[in-house]
């Protein structure tokens, strides 16, 4: 399995409801992305530590096929150019293998 990480640090001008409404469309890559075994996504609520990333999305694939498929899948193509894009002014993205 390969998890994917993705920590989202938010332009200042962000509003709270642009923030909420980046992790309600995040999440719904679930039901529109195949190959996704498991997605969580939400606010982080350490801020001490979280150096201004303050959205984060984690999701699990049965392997890397699956992981590379998400990427140009039209579905996420259109959260990154509607929601990610504007709203972000910098993104972590991290993946490994698990057993």
């Amino acid at each position: 399995m390969v998890e994917h990480i993705v920590l989202f640090k938010l332009k200042p001008d962000a509003t709270q409801e642009q923030r909420d409404e980046l992790v309600s469309v995040l999440k719904k890559l679930k039901e529109n992305v195949p190959g996704i075994l498991e997605l969580t996504a939400g606010v982080n609520f350490n801020t001490d530590r979280g150096k201004g990333y303050s959205v984060a999305l984690n999701v699990r694939f049965p392997d890397r096929d699956a992981l590379e498929a998400y990427g140009p899948h039209p579905a996420h193509q259109e959260v990154v150019e509607k929601y990610v894009l504007p709203l972000c002014e910098d993104i972590v993205v991290a993946d490994y293998e698990v057993e």
